[in-house]
């Protein structure tokens, strides 16, 4: 069995210290560029592996990151997530991934088996954590990045919720609907889920309309939520003209039901959406919806977390843009 090559093997082929290796590997900037360049050149030549435990004791850092999502089960945080990995891995960093299934004991927990895993820094989704999370993370001494959500406490890149709803929302009262009625997800520890509701509620207030209580259904955040949704919706006495789904799961779901419900869409009833998935433009009709950088935004919260880890400053409170993107699951209300 082939022995594997040792930094002294890395340090003799490229002619210089085992010190030198050393600060190649966990600092290259302090080393000159001919210098990482031989040093590099043996490391592939030989396959050198270097031991994760020695490069953190040398450094000081594991070189990974902890990522703590809601759900595993869900193509939105799958694009964000991946884009962090890629960035992260370009630098060198590996990213930890953990999901909760909206559960705070369950997420404080993963938070503190992170630390103390050792990662450089942690990235967690939305406001709503455990009293007990929000004291570990206020003492704890590294790099902590909140993202899909704002919360002045901590460093935050997310979205405005309210705000993407009420754009939606704007785009149904704009084609003449009024009664517009919503399909959310759970909001229970889903700050967003309780913003886009509340993003539809402000968008009817200045048209001087209410959201009624019966005209608001919490699902799944799947297919089935959304058929059941509509199914309840649609059974009320003034059924709506128009719904509002807190993520495109849910409209997509809607809009198959309603089909099975022999509704025709849209010219029976509007549907829209948010998160903008490959789904709401392969379905027929395609589906309106407020399109969210999400790949963006994994991209940049790993970039965040690499110049954080490098002692640098971060934006305290960075929102992404959207825009609504306009498909055939939405028309004028029909008289």
């Amino acid at each position: 069995m082939k022995q594997s090559a040792t930094i002294q093997d890395v340090a003799r082929l490229a002619g210089v210290s085992t010190a030198t290796v050393s600060r190649v590997l966990s600092k290259p900037g302090v080393v000159r560029s001919h210098t990482q360049e031989q040093v590099m050149a043996a490391v592939r030549q030989l396959d050198y592996q270097p031991v994760a435990a020695a490069r953190a004791l040398a450094s000081g850092r594991t070189h990974t990151v902890g990522c703590v999502i809601p759900t595993l089960d869900h193509a939105i945080f799958a694009r964000s997530t991946q884009a962090m990995q890629t960035t992260l891995a370009q630098a060198g960093y590996q990213l930890l991934v953990a999901s909760h299934e909206y559960d705070p004991g369950t997420e404080l927990e993963l938070v503190r088996a992170l630390q103390q895993r050792g990662v450089d820094a942690l990235v967690l989704v939305g406001t709503d954590h455990a009293p007990r999370l929000w004291e570990a993370l206020s003492v704890w001494r590294k790099p902590t990045l909140l993202t899909w959500s704002c919360d002045p406490r901590l460093p935050s890149l997310g979205f405005d919720n309210a705000g993407a709803a009420r754009m939606a929302t704007e785009h149904l009262l704009g084609l003449g609907h009024r009664d517009i009625a919503v399909i959310s997800g759970f909001s229970a520890h889903n700050d967003r889920a309780r913003s886009r509701i509340e993003g539809v509620r402000q968008a009817l207030t200045q048209h001087k309309l209410t959201l009624q209580p019966s005209l608001i259904t919490e699902q799944a955040f799947n297919l089935e939520g959304g058929r059941l949704g509509l199914r309840k919706l649609m059974s009320a006495r003034q059924p709506p003209t128009a719904i509002f789904c807190g993520n495109d799961l849910l409209a997509v779901g809607a809009l198959l039901e309603a089909q099975r419900m022999h509704l025709k869409v849209p010219e029976q009833l509007s549907i829209c959406g948010i998160d903008n998935l490959e789904i709401a433009e392969a379905i027929n009709p395609g589906l309106t919806t407020v399109s969210l950088p999400t790949q963006d935004l994994g991209r940049i919260a790993a970039q965040y977390m690499l110049s954080a880890i490098s002692g640098e400053v971060i934006a305290a409170q960075s929102l992404l843009p959207f825009e609504l993107v306009v498909r055939g699951s939405t028309a004028v209300l029909s008289s």
